[in-house]
């Protein structure tokens, strides 16, 4: 099980702060893919990924006991 912890506007889109990937094993391009698909997230593709806190690329694996965040792109002035 991969816990994946949902923050701003995914947290609201949602209506949940936090998801479970029932998976043994994943990389965090194919969890991006698995948001796009069964969660609607169209925007995955640009959310940074940290893994255990720590910010991961689009190649790293992800493992069950894992906590992935699921960072929005942020904008200001």
């Amino acid at each position: 099980m991969i816990r994946v912890l949902l923050f701003a506007h995914l947290k609201e889109q949602l209506n949940r702060s936090e998801l479970t990937i029932e998976r043994e094993e994943m990389t965090v391009k194919d969890l991006k893919e698995e948001l796009e698909k069964t969660y609607l997230l169209s925007q995955a593709a640009s959310l940074m990924i940290a893994v255990n806190e720590e910010f991961v690329t689009d190649q790293e694996v992800i493992r069950a006991g894992d906590v992935v965040a699921l960072i929005p792109p942020v904008s200001g002035g």
